[in-house]
């Protein structure tokens, strides 16, 4: 291996370490690769202007130093949200944000980009320009205007020396942080691999590992730079304002503290002048490993030390990744650009579901998964993360479920049989129960070729004339509803299907003409004091329309009897559901009929098969 202080490839690609991984920076791409909850690299790449593209004024040397430290200080914002985005900030908007979002047209994480710069900015100049400032003033009292000029320059080494003891401080402070300390070990990763790069060798773990972590074109050097600049800049600014008489010759505290706002106020003025020559500095010495170079890079290179931070091997992956995607991208123009692939925990995804809609249970939060993800409801126990759209998916669905409606109704949809259905409040939701009452009217239906008509009662959703008219070749299906909403629904569910089915609006019977081999229904048969009994995704949601059955629950079976035999053939039958325990009703009120109960998959009394006595 060459020596580490030679390097032989160099370039000009530089990253930024982010909570959980690394930026990279080239000529004109850059990319942001990061470690995801699950374990796996996630990388969001795109295209930026190169430096040749930019305005020429932009690219002037000292002005491109503080047009890139404004750039940075953006996109490093942008990015680290991004990435925080990716690991685990999984937040719903509050309701500002939405409001800002659909009334103003205002992007909430654009705004908070912007304020959170702004709000960096005013640290920064608070905490290393301000602060030092101030401490310099009231150790030196006015010393910078009583004729001795080199007190300027003590006032500045002071204000330099409480720069840099603040700057050290914060990040020794901050790196007591524990997610902090994973960013200073990403920011040793960043740097290991742009190493491995520049002296010439493959871009592997292994051969990363065995770099150092400090780098000459680290920010950490910048600041350096400019603390030290800013002491030799400040210094002509202390003289400028003592040669020029700009500050008050008093040592009354009013003056003092005028003077110390009068050199604040300069101070601030030239920081764009800091920034340029600082920029220039850090350019200029990087490109030489000269024994002098050396010497003056030593400072920020020993810096280092305080915000790099040994990096795992996993942690270095995700550099190589970052650096190798912008290099490909430098190279070849035409790879597409990539969004990050967010992932949310799984657990976390429930967590959050059953947040949001509370009365949501176990098994309607399975099929909000199961709706979101295609896999099946037994495959869900292996999950380990669900992605953002997926995520997104379920969380549109709960909200709907956020008042307690049924899963169906946020769906949807319904499957019954082997179809799917559209469903919505206008309708009652098809039960498996119901699903039974279909399969003995499809075979009743395909074992007897002599019966081809068949008619349905109260369809609702049309689940069951559409699953006859699927089912059976030949068939001729005809279905009523005195819901006019209803029957749009299963119109709807017909056309979806492909079902061709004569439907009618009326009361039962009433809008039909003719006889049928088959009368299928499932009508009404909740007692009406019964109905506030009802669970309250029922009672609440779905239609009473659809539930009341009268005093006793049996009022439309009473109308289905006094009306039936003018539109069933001689050899025809009659397939009914009824609710819980009212078999003998049943047998009552179609006494003159032959009555046969059948129990459903349950072992309960649900449904009446009715001939006419030979």
């Amino acid at each position: 291996m060459k020596k580490q202080d030679k390097a032989v490839c160099r370039t000009s690609i530089g990253g930024q370490a982010v909570l959980e991984g690394v930026m990279m920076k080239g000529y004109h791409s850059m990319a942001t690769a990061v470690r995801a909850p699950s374990g796996e690299i996630t990388v969001e790449s795109k295209y930026i202007k190169s430096p040749k593209e930019r305005n020429l004024f932009f690219r002037l040397p000292f002005v491109r130093g503080v047009v890139n430290l404004f750039t940075q200080l953006v996109q490093g914002t942008g990015i680290i949200m991004r990435s925080a985005e990716v690991y685990g900030d999984f937040e719903e908007p509050s309701k500002t944000e939405k409001w800002m979002a659909e009334k103003l047209k205002i992007n909430p994480m654009n705004l908070l980009m912007t304020i959170s710069v702004l709000i960096g900015v005013v640290f920064a100049v608070g905490l290393f320009i301000v602060l030092p400032n101030l401490f310099a003033s009231l150790i030196c009292n006015n010393t910078a205007i009583d004729g001795n000029r080199l007190e300027s320059l003590y006032y500045s080494l002071i204000e330099g020396g409480f720069m840099l003891l603040i700057f050290i401080s914060y990040i020794v402070l901050v790196s007591l942080i524990k997610d902090i300390r994973r960013v200073f070990m990403y920011h040793g990763a960043e740097h290991k691999t742009i190493s491995c790069f520049e002296h010439g060798l493959e871009l592997t773990v292994e051969n990363a590992r065995k770099m150092k972590r400090e780098h000459s074109r680290c920010g950490t050097t910048f600041l350096f730079f400019t603390v030290a600049v800013s002491i030799i800049v400040f210094v002509l600014i202390n003289f400028m304002l003592s040669e020029c008489h700009l500050l008050v010759a008093s040592s009354v505290t009013a003056a003092n503290l005028l003077n110390a706002l009068i050199r604040l106020g300069f101070k601030l003025l030239f920081l764009p002048v800091v920034a340029g020559i600082s920029y220039e500095l850090l350019k200029l010495l990087a490109k030489s490993d000269a024994l002098i170079v050396r010497i003056l890079r030593a400072p920020g290179m020993a810096l280092q030390l305080l915000t790099t931070k040994e990096p795992t091997d996993d942690m270095l992956e995700v550099a190589i990744t970052a650096f190798k995607t912008v290099q490909a991208m430098d190279e070849d123009s035409s790879l597409p650009e990539t969004d990050f692939n967010v992932s949310v925990p799984y657990e976390f995804a429930r967590k959050k579901v059953a947040e949001i809609a509370p009365c949501a249970d176990e098994a309607d939060i399975d099929w909000m998964f199961v709706e979101a993800t295609s896999k099946k409801r037994s495959e869900l126990s292996g999950l380990v993360t669900v992605s953002k759209p997926e995520m997104q998916t379920v969380e549109s669905i709960a909200k709907k479920m956020a008042d307690g409606s049924p899963l169906q109704y946020a769906l949807g949809y319904c499957e019954f049989l082997s179809f799917r259905l559209g469903v919505n409040k206008f309708a009652l939701i098809p039960r498996p129960e119901t699903e039974e009452l279909a399969t003995m009217a499809i075979n009743l239906l395909k074992g007897d070729e002599s019966k081809r008509r068949a008619l349905e009662l109260c369809t609702g959703s049309g689940a069951l004339a559409i699953a006859v008219k699927k089912s059976v070749e030949g068939v001729d299906v005809t279905a009523t509803d005195i819901s006019h909403a209803a029957l749009e629904l299963a119109r709807a569910n017909a056309l979806l299907t492909g079902a061709e089915i004569k439907f009618f609006e009326g009361d039962m019977f009433e809008p039909i003409e003719g006889e049928f081999d088959v009368i299928l229904a499932n009508p009404p048969y909740i007692p009406s004091d019964d109905i506030a009994k009802l669970d309250d995704k029922v009672k609440n949601f779905e239609p009473r329309l659809a539930l009341d059955g009268g005093k006793d629950g049996l009022k439309f079976y009473r109308v289905i009897r006094e009306n039936f035999e003018a539109h069933l053939k001689e050899d025809g039958v009659m397939l009914l559901e009824f609710g819980i325990d009212q078999q003998d009703a049943i047998r009552d009120i179609f006494c003159d009929f032959d009555v046969e109960i059948a129990k459903d998959m349950s072992n309960i009394d649900r449904f009446a098969i009715i001939k006419r006595k030979k």
